[in-house]
């Protein structure tokens, strides 16, 4: 028997879970930090590296006490972040600005010019994460920094994802060469290839702009899959945590790769991790390139396969904005909405309320609903979310399989499908196929898998999900139901890709908003 803690640093909190090898999760504690957001700027999401940590030492503690142990009982810990979250660093890795959060979109611009000149000077990294540089990712917040930053210029150090700098911190590590860089996070987010000799070249970085010269050497590190350790809890942290000094700590993470492993992610599934935003997780042996999906990485799920990770830019987020404009909260909306059923409200929404991550990726995009009338409710908006969030997902798993990408089971994963029957529901009938939802919560589970290995208390991630990941109940799709959305599906695909993409060919649409009527008044007979 053995105890590990797992942590999961979320959007708005971080987790931290007491996981017994036996027994599974004995306690979890939860510490939330502010998110600083601007109404004058809504692509501005920023947090404080110190608010992360003293939440940290909160959930730690409180997790410990909840669970009735000692925390010298705890043999390793692991921890995954949110990403691509990164901190401009000053000597002694001491943050020179708050973090660029994952849902950040500032660097829209920066992030057109990188897509742009990779393609222009044919830089192969480019197609690995889809052929489309994101505003959320590294390279692209990087230089809008250095561009907005002129003061502190000199004074850069390095840069570090939110996941290398907690380790970092954790481990007492002072020399850059000696810093763990995620492989998940540098291969997603900063076109890290291994094959391709690591990072884009120099010659690259500056043809984008002369800012980023010097900036590749900046990013030194030990490069490294999760079954690598970053290093050892230094005794200054393991005294503010209540932990023994010396545990084993690897190398981090984001939090949905390490869902997808929490969720029981095997070669042929995919895992939809569905929270604020929506990760769609797979793993395969192979490693192929997959146009518009965020990124094909070796090692950034599972260590011994390639990590397919694509995904919607807002999904929780969505349904919070729906029912917050109409004065009430998601699950005081959501009830009644059982009653509801495919297609019956006329309404078809493309969720692109916060730009779209896959298979667009283009963060300019806005969100629109189309077929409203005079008698339509907060709560028809609401469902048809969820259903655009299942077209949306479907239009991004076709994508997958077309390139060769197995898709035996779908797994529902996050916080959402725990809390949202009629999501579930609907995202059986659109697949048409089931939908398998863990019986709880996942949430910091893989990082405590990660943290059992780095104390080799399991001899595979496999074993450890047997032993550990909870059982799922399968949620099978109603013929009826799936029947109409394979009448609303091409409807949505076809606007997805006509509005989606300027420089598509002219598609007529005409047809969307009468069949719209015709749908929903067929169902609502039905009812009746």
């Amino acid at each position: 028997m053995a105890v590990v803690a797992g942590v999961d640093f979320g959007t708005l909190s971080v987790r931290v879970s007491i996981v017994d090898s036996e027994r599974g999760r004995l306690a979890s504690a939860v510490a939330e930090y502010p998110l600083h957001r601007k109404k004058e700027d809504p692509d501005h999401a920023t947090q404080s590296h110190d608010d992360h940590m003293r939440a940290l030492v909160r959930a730690m503690r409180e997790a410990i006490a909840a669970a009735g142990i000692r925390g010298e009982e705890i043999v390793a810990m692991a921890l995954d972040t949110t990403g691509s979250s990164i901190v401009p660093l000053g000597e002694g890795f001491v943050p020179l600005d708050d973090y660029y959060l994952w849902c950040d979109h500032r660097a829209k611009r920066e992030a057109a010019e990188i897509t742009e000149k990779a393609h222009a000077l044919g830089l192969q990294n480019i197609h690995w994460v889809g052929g489309v540089y994101s505003s959320e990712w590294g390279w692209a917040k990087l230089l809008h920094w250095l561009r907005h930053n002129p003061d502190k210029r000199d004074k850069l150090f390095t840069v570090m994802e939110h996941c290398d700098m907690v380790a970092t911190v954790l481990c007492g590590i002072t020399q850059l060469d000696h810093v763990p860089r995620s492989i998940c996070a540098m291969g997603h987010k900063w076109m890290w290839n291994e094959e391709l000799g690591g990072l884009p070249p120099e010659e690259f970085l500056v043809q984008v702009d002369p800012l980023l010269k010097g900036m590749r050497e900046k990013l030194r590190g030990r490069y490294a899959t999760s079954d690598k350790l970053a290093g050892y809890l230094c005794p200054e942290w393991a005294e503010r945590l209540g932990l023994k000094p010396g545990i084993p700590i690897p190398v981090g993470a984001f939090d949905a790769h390490w869902d997808a492993i929490g969720a029981g992610i095997r070669e042929g599934d995919v895992v939809n991790v569905v929270g604020t935003s929506t990760c769609i997780m797979a793993i395969s042996r192979e490693t192929k390139l997959i146009p518009g999906v965020c990124g094909v990485v070796r090692g950034s799920i599972h260590p011994s396969y390639t990590g397919i990770e694509a995904g919607l830019s807002a999904t929780g987020d969505i349904f919070d904005a729906i029912a917050r404009r109409a004065g009430t909260t998601v699950p005081e909306l959501s009830k009644g909405l059982e009653t509801y059923r495919a297609g019956q409200t006329g309404l078809l929404r493309l969720t692109w309320d916060n730009g779209d991550r896959t298979v667009l990726v283009n963060p300019n995009l806005g969100g629109v609903t189309l077929g409203w009338n005079l008698t339509h409710t907060p709560q028809d908006e609401l469902f048809a979310a969820i259903e655009g969030t299942a077209f949306h997902t479907r239009v991004i798993l076709e994508r997958m399989a077309e390139y060769g990408v197995p898709i035996r089971r779908v797994i529902n994963g996050g916080g959402v499908p725990q809390r949202n029957e009629t999501l579930n529901r609907v995202y059986a009938n659109v697949f048409n196929k089931p939908v398998l939802v863990p019986e709880t919560e996942v949430t910091s589970l893989g990082s405590a898998i990660f943290a059992f290995l780095a104390a080799g208390v399991f001899k595979s991630i496999e074993e450890a999900q047997d032993r550990l990941c909870p059982r799922y109940r399968v949620v099978e799709p109603d013929p009826k139901e799936a029947a109409v959305y394979d009448r609303l599906y091409p409807l949505f695909r076809k606007l997805y890709f006509a509005f989606g993409s300027p420089r598509a060919d002219a598609v007529p649409v005409g047809d969307v908003l009468p069949v719209l009527r015709d749908i929903a008044a067929e169902v609502r007979s039905r009812s009746s």
